[in-house]
């Protein structure tokens, strides 16, 4: 296969010009020689009309088809040259139109004298028929506007055929770019380099400056030089060129985002903290064991209920404080997993709600310690204020607020899944959006409020003379819980996707950790290692 390219007059296909072609016959020769010598020779035969013989010629059957002739002897489209005659008919006919709608009075007075006046006549119209021609614009049939410039040249373009020749003499030709004279500087030229067929022992052109700009590189014109020189340079970051010499580099779809080297766009993947990967199988593990913990511990107390240890600082907002630190541990098991509509709702709420009941009951163990002390003057009225129903009220009161709290939140703008593009290349995030960020700080500063107050009070009261004092312990397990909620801030702020959710998840860990740990372990301790100590008479000796 042979391929030759060359610059064409512009050509396109008239309508009903194929079915016309389709049905010439032989038979239109008679008084057209030129379809009689055309058709002899395309189908080497002779007419019946032909007056002289050669034997070694058959006679023409007069069906044969045109479209069976080779592209190199006959082609069945329209042609530059065949569409330039087409559009010069219509030009002409315009032409006249125009000037015997204009001039329709003169016509007739000049065809009145047309025996006296014959060659002025002619002269006349040729005259006027240029001047005609020099200002029409029209549409011919099949939709290119024709009309000419002021040098009364045709303004038009030229295609750019690339033309296969095949080893059995036939041809195909088809257009790939176009030249037009008119166009802004930089466009006359266009190229489609995707459709040129090359013959296999020539190499591809270049551009006469430099190589083709590939994927991953758009076009920059080089000012002051020839359209055909540019700079190749990387596409912006975000954005792609899947083909070659690209003007412009394109941006992916929302729901895609471009490969390495910037040529494709590849689809995201869902990221979300799920139960399946090993952070997620690591948290979900943590939550479950120190849960157990928690519920082994509450067990060991319920079982050892009516012991001095247990019996110490209100016994019942002992177990209000292990059950709040049991569902601290559970509560995570939320945060795993695709963010739904529930889950978004009620995980901070329950957070929030949990946490402050537990802080709470720290608050009213330390309140409790602190006043039984100031309650030890006999007749003092902190005697009478003391009670299971102070610590009872202190517990409901500071856990409303922040019931109220989380009311407010979720009636405003409650938490809903939501879902970011945009944060992680390669990621479409699943998330839940917490509707209001101040909301969301507003319960965090609440609990930071209660552990501040219940560190203050426990600090305070911690070297108090008193049986099972625990306002050491809850002061340094307080001074842990405040660490890690400072410390949680500006990381869980720094992160993105599913690690902000895995920081937020350590942080209500450790920090209830933290509280089972501190509070608990020493009375633990007491209770399976030093049950001698865990004794009302071990208490009487101390005292005496």
């Amino acid at each position: 296969m042979e391929s030759l390219h060359h610059s064409n007059a512009h050509s396109n296909q008239s309508l009903g010009f194929h079915k016309f072609v389709q049905t010439v016959r032989p038979s239109w020769a008679k008084g057209d020689g030129f379809i009689q010598d055309f058709w002899e020779h395309a189908f080497n035969c002779l007419l019946k009309m032909t007056d002289t013989m050669h034997e070694d010629k058959e006679t023409c059957l007069g069906d044969e088809k045109l479209e069976t002739l080779p592209g190199i002897l006959f082609e069945m489209n329209m042609t530059g040259h065949s569409y330039n005659i087409y559009n010069a008919v219509y030009a002409v006919a315009h032409a006249v139109h125009e000037s015997s709608s204009k001039h329709k009075n003169w016509v007739k007075r000049e065809i009145l004298q047309l025996n006296r006046m014959t060659e002025m006549l002619f002269e006349r119209s040729q005259r006027e028929l240029h001047h005609f021609l020099s200002s029409i614009s029209f549409n011919n049939n099949v939709g290119d506007t024709l009309h000419f410039d002021e040098n009364g040249e045709l303004v038009a373009e030229f295609d750019v055929i690339n033309w296969l020749m095949f080893p059995n003499g036939s041809m195909v030709r088809f257009k790939v770019g176009s030249l037009n004279p008119h166009a802004p500087t930089g466009q006359q030229l266009k190229i489609n380099d995707d459709q040129i067929r090359w013959h296999k022992i020539f190499n591809q052109p270049l551009s006469v400056c430099n190589d083709h700009c590939y994927p991953g590189y758009s076009r920059k014109k080089r000012e002051r030089e020839p359209f055909c020189c540019y700079d190749c340079t990387a596409c912006p970051r975000g954005m792609i060129s899947h083909k070659k010499d690209m003007e412009t580099c394109i941006t992916c779809p929302e729901n895609q985002y471009p490969n390495k080297e910037q040529a494709q766009c590849i689809p995201r993947v869902p990221s979300f903290l799920s139960y399946g990967e090993s952070l997620g199988i690591i948290l979900t593990s943590l939550a479950l064991f120190f849960s157990f913990i928690t519920a082994l511990v509450f067990a060991l107390f319920l079982k050892h209920k009516d012991t001095p240890i247990v019996k110490a600082n209100n016994r019942s907002i002992t177990y209000i404080l292990l059950i709040s630190l049991l569902l601290c541990f559970l509560c995570p098991l939320l945060f795993i997993g695709q963010p739904a509509k529930v889950t978004c709702l009620v995980r901070q709420i329950i957070f929030g709600i949990v946490f402050s009941v537990a802080l709470s009951s720290i608050l009213a163990k330390t309140i409790t310690v602190l006043l039984a002390f100031m309650a030890t003057t006999p007749g003092s009225r902190m005697r009478k204020r003391m009670g299971k129903g102070l610590a009872t009220s202190i517990v409901f009161s500071c856990s409303l607020v922040q019931a109220a709290i989380c009311t407010v939140w979720v009636n405003m703008t409650p938490p809903f899944p939501d879902v970011d593009m945009h944060s992680l290349d390669g990621k479409i995030i699943l998330e839940c959006n917490e509707g209001s960020a101040p909301m969301f700080y507003c319960v965090l500063g609440y609990l930071s409020t209660l552990a501040t107050v219940s560190f203050i009070v426990a600090f305070l009261a911690r070297k108090l003379p008193d049986s099972f004092n625990e306002a050491k312990f809850i002061t340094f397990s307080l001074l842990v819980f405040c660490s890690v909620w400072v410390s949680f801030v500006p990381t869980y702020l720094s992160t993105k996707g599913k690690y902000m959710v895995a920081v937020e998840i350590f942080s209500i860990l450790s920090s209830s950790v933290g509280l089972l740990g501190s509070i608990f372990v020493p009375k633990c301790y007491i209770i399976l290692l030093r049950p001698a100590l865990n004794s009302r008479e071990h208490l009487i000796r101390r005292k005496n």
